[in-house]
């Protein structure tokens, strides 16, 4: 018997976005990413919480393709302002 192997390819895409990461006040971290509205996830620590955001984003990317909605660009510009008081 002779079995014949299928080999698949598939090329993933891979996106970037802006995340948004702030320590919570009752510990851990919240983030989010704000290209992708109400795409907010946690974590007990920065590292954790960074995981946690990109299974999110993953998630979040894969109920809009099933959907057949567009997946948002990240356009986001950080800076940080001073301001005096």
């Amino acid at each position: 018997m002779e079995v014949l192997g299928i080999c698949y390819s598939f090329t993933m895409k891979v996106l970037n976005y802006t995340v948004y990461l702030q320590k919570a006040p009752d510990g851990g971290y919240v983030v989010s990413a704000p290209a992708l509205a109400g795409c907010v996830t946690q974590g007990e620590s920065r590292q954790e919480a960074l995981e946690m955001i990109k299974d999110a984003i993953s998630v979040y990317i894969a109920s809009l393709k099933k959907h057949g909605e567009n997946i948002p660009t990240d356009t986001a510009e950080i800076e940080k302002v001073s301001v005096s008081v």
